[in-house]
C-alpha cells in the first residue's frame, strides 16, 4: 500500500482497486482559476493519474484571494503551466498536461476526447455550452460549477446517458444578461467549497461509488449554509439537438465580436486611442486617459457622437463581457474603427501606469 494514499485505501469502498482506478484515470479541468484551483489540487493529491489544464489567463494580484495555488511570485504567470508546475510538487507521481490557450470550437473536441471526464471551472456561458455539447457528443460526464456572491451550484451531466447541461438550459441568456464573478463579487471561500464538491463528484464517478448530481442541482447558499437540491429531468428534444447537429450548438453570445476584440499587447504607446469605459460610475478602479468617454451601459445613450471620430475606438469594463455587449450596439449602428479589449479594468490600469 503506497503511503501517500493509506488514509484513503483503508475505506472499503476504494481501497487497492479504487486507488488503481484513479491512477488509471484523466481529468480535464477546464479553467485553473476559483473553482479550477481546489479541484486540481484535490484530484492530484488524491492520485488521479493524469490531469490536464486549459487556461489562457496569467495570475492577477486579484485572483490570490480565491485561486490559494498561486502565491505573489507567480504574477504574469501563465495560470496552466504555473499550476502544472505546483501540483507537480504536490504530487510527482501523477502526469499533468497543461494546455495555455483559449478552449474553442477548433480545439475542444480533440482535446476533450483524451480524457475521461471534464469538470467546468469556467465564469463564461459559451466555453460551458461548447463544454457541454463536447461532452454529449464524446460520452464524456461533465461536473458543472457555478458561483454567485455567497452562493454555489454543482451538478454532473451527461453521465450514463443522464441529462445534458441544455436539459436544465436549453439556451445561453443574452450577452450582459447573467454578470460574472468579476463584476458582482464573490465571497473568497465560495470557490474553495464549490470546487471542493466538484472534485468530491470527479472521484465519485471514477471511482464508481455514490450517487453522482446527475439529474439534481445541489444549490449552496453560505450566509444561511441552507442546501437545496433540484431534480430535473432528461430532455430528449435538446439531446438531439445536439446530436444531429453533430457538432457543437452555436450560442446566442458566442463569437459575434470577436473578430473586433482586441488585446493590450497588440496596441503601442504612440497610438492615439480613445478609451470608452461601459461600466458603471462607481465602480474601480478609474481610469484616466487623454481622451476618455465614461459612457455606463445601463445607460447607454446615442452612438451619433462616435460617427464622425476617426480615432481607434476600445470599449472596456471589467471583464469584457459589457464592452462586447456595447460593441455589438455600435456595430450594429454602423460605427466604425471600434474594438473591445479583451483585458479588464485592472489590466488595463496597470498597462497605462506603465505608459
Amino acid at each position: 500500500m503506497d503511503s501517500r494514499y493509506q488514509r484513503q485505501q483503508q475505506i472499503p469502498e476504494i481501497g487497492t482497486v479504487g486507488q488503481e482506478r484513479l491512477a488509471n484515470a484523466s481529468v480535464l479541468v477546464v479553467g485553473a482559476g476559483g473553482l479550477g484551483c481546489p479541484a486540481l489540487q484535490y484530484l492530484a493529491s488524491s492520485g488521479v493519474g493524469r490531469l490536464g489544464i486549459v487556461d489562457p489567463d496569467t495570475v492577477e494580484l486579484s485572483n490570490l484571494a480565491r485561486q490559494i495555488l498561486y502565491n505573489e511570485s507567480d504574477l504574469k504567470k501563465n495560470k496552466a503551466l504555473c499550476a502544472q508546475e505546483k501540483l507537480k510538487q504536490l504530487n510527482p507521481s501523477i502526469e499533468i498536461e497543461a494546455h495555455p490557450f483559449v478552449l474553442n470550437h477548433t480545439n475542444a473536441f480533440s482535446l476533450i476526447q483524451k480524457y475521461d471526464l471534464v469538470i467546468d471551472g469556467t465564469d463564461n456561458f459559451s466555453t460551458r455550452y461548447l463544454i457541454s455539447d463536447c461532452c454529449l457528443l464524446l460520452d464524456k460526464p461533465m461536473v458543472y460549477g457555478g458561483l454567485f456572491k455567497f452562493e454555489g451550484q454543482v451538478s454532473v451531466f451527461n453521465y450514463q446517458e443522464g441529462p445534458s447541461y441544455r436539459c436544465l438550459f436549453p439556451n445561453p441568456p443574452n450577452l450582459g444578461e447573467v454578470p460574472n464573478c468579476s463584476e458582482t463579487g464573490i465571497l473568497s471561500v465560495a470557490p474553495g467549497l464549490i470546487g471542493l464538491y466538484q472534485a468530491t463528484e470527479a472521484l465519485k464517478i471514477i471511482l464508481g461509488i455514490g450517487n453522482p448530481l446527475s439529474g439534481r442541482l445541489l444549490s449552496i447558499h453560505l450566509l444561511t449554509q441552507k442546501q437545496v437540491l433540484f431534480e430535473f429531468q432528461k430532455n430528449p428534444t435538446e439531446i438531439e439537438r445536439v446530436k444531429t447537429n453533430k457538432n457543437p450548438l452555436p450560442s446566442s453570445i458566442q463569437d459575434c465580436v470577436l473578430d473586433f476584440e482586441i488585446s493590450l499587447k497588440d496596441l503601442t504607446k504612440e497610438e492615439e486611442l480613445h478609451w470608452i469605459d461601459v461600466r458603471k460610475l462607481k465602480e474601480t478602479p478609474r481610469l484616466k486617459f487623454p481622451k476618455l468617454t465614461e459612457m455606463p451601459l445601463e445607460n447607454w445613450k446615442s452612438v451619433e457622437l462616435f460617427r464622425d471620430d476617426l480615432t481607434k475606438k476600445i470599449l472596456f469594463c471589467q471583464s469584457g463581457k459589457r464592452s462586447k455587449m456595447a460593441l455589438s450596439k455600435m456595430k450594429a449602428q454602423g460605427i466604425e474603427n471600434c474594438f473591445c479589449l479583451k483585458e479588464g479594468a485592472e489590466v488595463l490600469k496597470k498597462w497605462s501606469e506603465e505608459l
